[in-house]
């Protein structure tokens, strides 16, 4: 599971705006910015979720830590 800060911090290690995100993923800048307002695990479908995750890990993100421990990012190198 990822956080929704997640979700910001990669973007912004990624240089990409919700925008940006919303076209490589097909999923709703909307939806994005919906996500990305609220505070720790976002209620949304879980499906959606898989998708921005493995969108932004195809992109060079790594995902760090669990929701009560340490989480955050990282730009994979190998990327």
């Amino acid at each position: 599971m990822i956080l929704s800060a997640q979700i910001r911090a990669a973007r912004a290690l990624l240089r990409w705006s919700a925008l940006d995100l919303a076209e490589k993923s097909s999923v709703g800048v909307a939806t994005i910015r919906r996500i990305e307002l609220t505070d720790g695990i976002p209620s949304s479908n879980a499906r959606t979720l898989d998708i921005l995750l493995k969108t932004l890990e195809a992109a060079g993100i790594e995902f760090i830590g669990t929701p009560d421990d340490r989480p955050g990012v990282r730009l994979n190198p190998k990327n």
